[in-house]
């Protein structure tokens, strides 16, 4: 396989020599730069994204560091001082980490089954997670509850944190965020019922606005049995609530 084994800046080199480019890999970062390249590479560790070649569109790096120089210009700063200088580039590369999951899709995680003759309750407690609030672009930290009840087959149990992990990786609310992980789990394992609770803390609550840190928000999705059988709903919760 073409490529396999070389280093992500060899790997680059070489795709970028075949699209008739020369690599740079510093371009994506000056912030001098004014005009995007549509074809730019996207790093995040090894993995490359180039939307020259996916119908994914990668994250607008220089776009974003532009606009951060402007927030700061706005604010009252000076971008252009030793220790803004180098910001927006930072800042760039945490929002594409923090919105990976925009690009990608977490139902992936969960093709994977193992037939077992199991039907009861799994579950997974304490999934630490952290997302990005839609409103105020600020973090809401917590943790994840995520039990389902098989129908034939099962899932790694690891599979269902690379979920709430992915889900969590975009710009969204709690209550969305926790239906979302619900409707995926009752889809891709076809399961009698799912549960879902999420808690988390909001920034945006306690560091601005309100100022109440340390308040927490606690919402839930259940799906399947657990919508009609009260007293399977009753016991999944006295699990998670368990401490």
């Amino acid at each position: 396989m073409k490529g396999l084994g070389e280093p992500p800046t060899a790997i680059s080199h070489r795709l970028s020599v075949e699209q008739g480019r020369t690599y740079n890999p510093r371009r994506l970062y000056s912030p001098s730069e004014r005009k995007p390249d549509p074809t730019a590479f996207f790093f995040c560790g090894t993995n490359i994204v180039s939307d020259a070649s996916e119908q994914i569109s990668p994250v607008d790096l220089p776009r974003i560091e532009r606009a951060v120089r402007e927030i700061l210009a706005a604010v009252g700063e000076d971008p252009n001082r030793e220790g803004l200088l180098d910001t927006p580039s930072r800042v760039a590369r945490m929002y594409a980490e923090l919105f990976s999951g925009l690009h990608s899709e977490p139902a992936r995680h969960l093709q994977k089954v193992f037939t077992e003759d199991y039907d009861e309750l799994v579950l997974v407690r304490d999934i630490t997670f952290n997302s990005m609030c839609e409103h105020h672009l600020l973090p809401f930290i917590g943790k994840a509850h995520v039990g389902y009840l098989p129908n034939g087959k099962i899932a790694g149990l690891s599979k269902l944190a690379r979920v709430v992990e992915e889900v969590s990786r975009r710009p969204q609310v709690q209550e969305r965020m926790t239906h979302t992980i619900a409707d995926l789990l009752h889809k891709e394992l076809d399961a009698k019922g799912v549960v879902v609770v999420l808690e988390a803390e909001h920034s945006c609550m306690s560091i601005r606005g309100v100022k109440k840190p340390g308040s927490i928000t606690i919402t839930s999705a259940v799906r399947g049995l657990f919508l009609t059988n009260q007293s399977s709903r009753a016991e999944v919760m006295s699990l998670i609530n368990q401490r």
